[in-house]
């Protein structure tokens, strides 16, 4: 299968990218903002079936024709998009400054967006999409001191993926959402210092691989939540 991960350097799509690799018909196109990191992925599997290409999603318009090139580069289509890509800032909301605000939009909301419009050209009927959300983001969960605009960068991909599940139903192009719950991660820990979460990285990347390949026979336009605890 020919599929994309969206920021895979770190965390939970890093861990994803490690799963899908073990399948060597499996050919992995992983973006990121970490270079270095990408590379040393890429070094990681001696299959050989990563491919990287290095972008910072709040510049994704000043990279889209030399993304999609290198894309087409590898692959006649496009299987799987995977969006993890994500940025957590916890600070109270009247404490932010607008670029913080602006950055985490364009990162975890605008960013995956533009990456959706520019593969959905590549995708055939039965490509599946998979926006990875929080549950800070799903309707009528519990909301948190400090996560304003990153719930609501999530909220804004969850109901975009449903939108997108209509719009491109008649190319049979599937879309669905994964909301998660906490997931011991560098950005959790970053964000919340000493917090332990109850479910390991590479544990719920096992799960959104099982479901990117198979979900698609069973849900489209759906937001499903995957919380033990939330947070």
């Amino acid at each position: 299968m020919n599929i994309v991960v969206n920021g895979g350097t770190r965390g939970i799509g890093k861990e994803i990218v490690l799963v899908l690799a073990k399948k060597k018909s499996n050919r992995i196109l992983v973006t990121g903002r970490n270079q270095s990191a990408l590379k040393q992925l890429s070094r990681s599997v001696v299959s050989g079936n990563i491919f990287t290409f290095p972008i910072d999603m709040t510049l994704f318009d000043d990279h889209e024709r030399s993304f999609i090139e290198a894309v087409k580069s590898y692959f006649a289509s496009v299987d799987i998009l995977i969006n993890t890509a994500g940025i957590l800032v916890s600070k109270d909301f009247m404490d932010f400054a607008t670029y913080e605000a602006r950055m985490m939009m364009e990162t975890n909301f605008f960013g995956p967006a533009a990456l959706i419009r520019s593969l959905q050209p590549m995708m055939k009927k039965a490509s599946h999409i998979v926006n990875i959300t929080s549950m800070g983001g799903f309707q009528g969960s519990s909301k948190y001191r400090g996560l304003s605009y990153y719930s609501a960068s999530k909220a804004a991909l969850s109901c975009l993926s449903e939108c997108l599940a209509e719009e491109f139903r008649e190319a049979g192009i599937v879309v669905n959402c994964l909301a998660l719950g906490s997931v011991q991660t560098e950005m959790l820990e970053e964000a919340f210092p000493g917090y332990k979460a109850p479910v390991k990285a590479m544990e719920i990347a096992e799960l959104i691989v099982d479901f990117a390949i198979k979900g698609n026979k069973f849900y489209n336009g759906r937001i499903i939540p995957v919380a033990f605890s939330n947070p």
